[in-house]
């Protein structure tokens, strides 16, 4: 069957996976139409069922899409194919704001913190049986949760705030659950959870963060999981207000057996003070903060805070597995933590100059623009590629919106976290004549 890849498998996620081998090799091509149940359970010899939940398995990962009676195909983008790679190639002569990259000019010196760790190493090289978070890095992190107002607990140390995410997510949920994700969102979330086998359920959102009445929406639906954006959304740039904080948390009061991580994705770089939500309710519960945006994307490493059983599986499967993060990494982050290598202020001062440089030009020329917090702004717009070609002719390369949503409407993401404040003039007027003058497009929500 499908021409030269003639399916195999005789269980469920043997079929399941040769058809995902098909995808991933490019011999089965986004689109392609899966044979009906029964006529692929005659060609393998398997009853209806097998082959029945093989297209589940795969419907759960987002590989393939099912119709009823229109059949199953292959999505036109699989899950297995992240959506960083729907790229805009970036001609020599327009500049770049879709990397979403911080400004390495606000990045700090490393070698200094590098030094410091290599003379620990020396004087107390790590072995195998050493504890698994650093001690200068555990105090800096509990101290800044606590300073917070976070509720005490066990912190952990991953590879990045995806990293710690994905393992709070297979600490308690299993392949089909559904999990309410921002929409827009984060896109590199919103391709894990396919990956792991579960289902995102979209939560609209506004400048202040998700709307209590579609998170309470999602829950009621059955979502067992609840990821939020504290600061910095990705890719609106919203950021929690005290309001909606208490608005959310009287949502979440109501459902304790919910999971809820907080991805406080603009710790170190922006001025909004933090509103948590933890302590509304779940009983599971983490929070999570990383060091990429104020240090370096490579430094790999995210620290959290949760209820001691979520943060004891990650850390039990993570000695499993990888076993601990680099003390190395660890040590280095801590010190330029210890040494405020890049202080807070100065940083979201930048920042916050070129997003509302850039958020009064467009609104001058009356064009709908989000962009709280963080290193993005978010422009919706009616059609996403004739605005990306159109742009791209005038020197400009933003991201699709595509990336980022789910159901929520078409926009373009620019990241403005390097863009001179000289530039946001010219860069609102070609908007302007790309978009037209009055501004339209669909709205944010």
């Amino acid at each position: 069957m499908l021409g030269d890849y003639p399916l195999k498998g005789r269980r469920a996620s043997e079929i399941a996976a040769h058809i995902e081998q098909g995808v991933s090799s490019g011999r089965l091509a986004p689109g392609t139409a899966l044979p009906p149940l029964r006529d692929l359970a005659t060609e393998l010899g398997v009853n209806p069922n097998t082959v029945a939940a093989a297209y589940r398995l795969l419907r759960d990962r987002g590989v393939i899409e099912t119709a009823g009676r229109r059949g199953s195909r292959i999505l036109p983008r699989p899950k297995l194919t992240p959506r960083d790679q729907i790229q805009v190639p970036v001609p020599p002569h327009a500049r770049n704001l879709a990397d979403g990259n911080p400004d390495p000019a606000l990045l700090p010196d490393l070698g200094p913190a590098l030094a410091a760790a290599a003379e620990a190493a020396r004087a107390q090289p790590v072995l195998y049986g050493h504890v698994a978070v650093e001690p200068a890095l555990l105090d800096l992190a509990r101290a800044s949760f606590e300073a917070d107002g976070l509720p005490g607990g066990p912190i952990a140390v991953a590879s990045g705030s995806l990293d710690m995410i994905e393992r709070t997510l297979g600490a308690w949920l299993r392949p089909g659950d559904a999990v309410a994700v921002e929409d827009p969102g984060w896109g590199s979330l919103l391709d894990l959870l396919p990956a792991m086998g579960l289902r995102p359920a979209p939560v609209r959102l506004d400048d202040e963060g998700p709307l209590p009445e579609s998170l309470a929406a999602a829950l009621a639906e059955g979502a067992r999981a609840v990821v939020v954006t504290s600061r910095a959304q990705n890719p609106t740039g919203a950021a929690l207000t005290a309001r909606r904080a208490e608005a959310l948390r009287a949502v979440l009061a109501g459902h304790p057996e919910v999971l809820l991580i907080e991805d406080d994705h603009g710790h170190g770089i922006v001025d909004q003070p933090y509103h948590p939500l933890a302590g509304s309710g779940p009983r599971r519960w983490t929070v999570v903060r990383s060091a990429a945006k104020a240090y370096g994307p490579d430094l790999r490493l995210s620290v959290a805070v949760g209820d001691a059983e979520t943060v004891g599986r990650v850390a039990g499967r993570l000695r499993l597995g990888a076993g601990w993060v680099s003390h190395l990494l660890q040590r280095t982050v801590a010190e330029l933590w210890r040494a405020d290598a890049a202080p807070a202020p100065r940083v979201a001062a930048a920042y916050r100059a070129r997003r509302d440089a850039l958020l009064a030009a467009l609104a001058a020329h009356g064009i709908e623009a989000h962009g709280r917090s963080g290193l993005n702004v978010w422009v919706p717009v009616a059609d996403e590629t004739s605005a990306l070609a159109a742009l791209v002719q005038r020197g400009w390369v933003a991201a699709p919106g595509a990336r980022y949503r789910l159901q929520s409407p078409p926009g373009l993401r620019l990241t403005v976290a390097a863009l001179e404040v000289s530039s946001a003039g010219r860069l609102a007027d070609d908007l302007a004549a790309v978009l037209g003058t009055d501004g339209s497009g669909s709205r944010l929500v």
